[in-house]
């Protein structure tokens, strides 16, 4: 027997096992969980600002202050877990958030949501970098950016589902019942993670940690492996300590780093932009505050279909073909839902369509990110694009506040908004062509 054995290569051969889609099912949840504390503000907003009687242009802090909270956590917990591991990382991220989560539904005063929405989002910005990579190196490399991008859409289900609620429970229960849902839902996913999540192999090995515990589970993906303790277990790429940011811009990295930064910075600007302040738009044209939240939930609805249909077509053709005609798509959509708001019909319809493509294609460009650094620099890599996309959704909200100060109109604000989705499109194309001989790019 061979007394050496390359653990990427086994994924790459696998097909999926029970095993891996019980981590993949795992990493789904984490995403749905971070999707709905994500919108809870946006969709306790109307009741909120109902009860509190403040102008809604109060609110803008709180929407930013989270996503502000949501860089920090991806640059530092990013690479944090890159030393400590992906598992710790996820577990300690939702246990805090469910603790943060239960504490807003109690706080009484704009000052108290600022701080808490802060440090609710350094935890929620450690989710998606990690829970990203933990798919990426689970997943057979034959649908890799598939599955990426499917468990990448929890987000939007979360999202989606979280909305649901809001419209269905707020009327009845108060804005506060949408935090409560917010703090229970971590707390399970962290208890469940806490028994059943296992580390990242690569990361066991690339650590010289856990090794008979990588055994067994590779044993697990592919029966019937003979491997035992004598076994030497090896990466495809060397270990490399002492990484730094420097590294993401080495080997070739720096034009498709920078256009990953640009791409998701504009993109997170124009999801979060709409995502605070639909239902809020909505609500102040008029609409009931349930038809307000659902709104919101119709993007979210749109994003879910988006993100599933497009990691298939992917797989098949290249994120570039795929992406750029979505965002194009999306940035007319939104056009046209500035036109149509006051029809509700219209505006569910106008809004779906931009989801599909803004939300069900940010699923895509994580998977997109992830797939393009090796597994020493993925979570770093990945942290930190999400990090300057967090930056862009920073300044979604705070530029909807600093338009509505300024008495723009709704059509106004809303036909602003398509302007980051076109040039996410024009940073896409940049990407493709510097990528086109591996328009599907893998992990090593």
């Amino acid at each position: 027997m061979n007394n050496q054995l390359d653990i990427c290569a086994i994924f790459e051969r696998s097909r999926l096992s029970a095993f891996q889609m019980l981590v993949l099912g795992q990493c789904f949840l984490c995403m749905a969980v971070d999707g709905f504390d994500i919108q809870a503000m946006a969709y306790a907003a109307p009741s909120l600002i109902a009860q509190w009687g403040i102008p809604i242009a109060n609110l803008g802090p709180v929407f930013s202050i989270s996503m502000l909270g949501m860089l920090i956590g991806s640059l530092a917990l990013g690479a944090i877990a890159d030393r400590v591991g992906r598992r710790p990382a996820l577990v300690s991220a939702s246990l805090t958030m469910a603790v943060l989560m239960y504490l807003t539904a109690q706080t009484t005063t704009v000052d108290g949501l600022l701080a808490l929405r802060f440090f609710t989002g350094i935890a929620m910005g450690a989710i998606v970098p990690n829970a990203a990579t933990l798919v990426t190196e689970y997943a057979p490399g034959h649908n890799r950016v598939m599955l990426l991008t499917l468990v990448s859409s929890g987000l939007v289900v979360g999202g989606l589902v979280g909305g649901a609620l809001a419209a269905a429970l707020i009327p009845q229960y108060g804005w506060q019942v949408v935090f409560y849902l917010g703090a229970f839902a971590p707390l399970c996913v962290g208890v469940i993670m806490l028994f059943a999540l296992p580390e990242s192999l690569q990361w066991c090995v690339l650590r010289e940690r856990q090794l008979d515990r990588v055994r067994a589970i590779l044993t697990r993906i592919e029966p019937g492996l003979r491997i035992n303790e004598q076994t030497r277990l090896l990466i495809a790429e060397p270990r490399r300590k002492g990484l730094s940011l420097a590294h993401l811009f080495a080997d070739g990295r720096l034009p498709g780093t920078l256009l990953l930064w640009l791409i998701n910075f504009m993109n997170m600007l124009c999801i979060y932009f709409l995502a605070s302040w639909t239902p809020v738009l909505m609500s102040g044209a008029g609409h009931t505050p349930s038809q307000a939240v659902l709104a919101g939930t119709s993007m979210w609805l749109g994003g879910l279909a988006g993100g599933w249909l497009l990691g298939w077509f992917v797989d098949r053709h290249g994120f570039g073909a795929v992406l750029v005609p979505t965002f194009i798509v999306s940035a007319v959509a939104i056009v046209l839902f500035s036109h149509h708001y006051n029809s509700i019909n219209l505006a569910y319809l106008t809004i779906a369509v931009a989801g599909f493509g803004i939300l069900g294609g940010q699923a895509a460009l994580n998977a997109m990110t992830s797939t393009f650094y090796p597994t020493a620099l993925r979570a770093t890599g990945t942290g930190w694009t999400l990090g300057l996309g967090r930056l862009g959704g920073i300044c979604g909200p705070f530029v909807g506040a600093t338009l509505l100060h300024l008495q723009w109109s709704t059509s106004e604000l809303l036909v602003a908004a398509a302007i980051p989705a076109s040039i996410a499109a024009i940073g896409i194309i940049g990407f493709w062509r510097l990528n086109r001989t591996t328009a599907v790019p893998m992990p090593n």
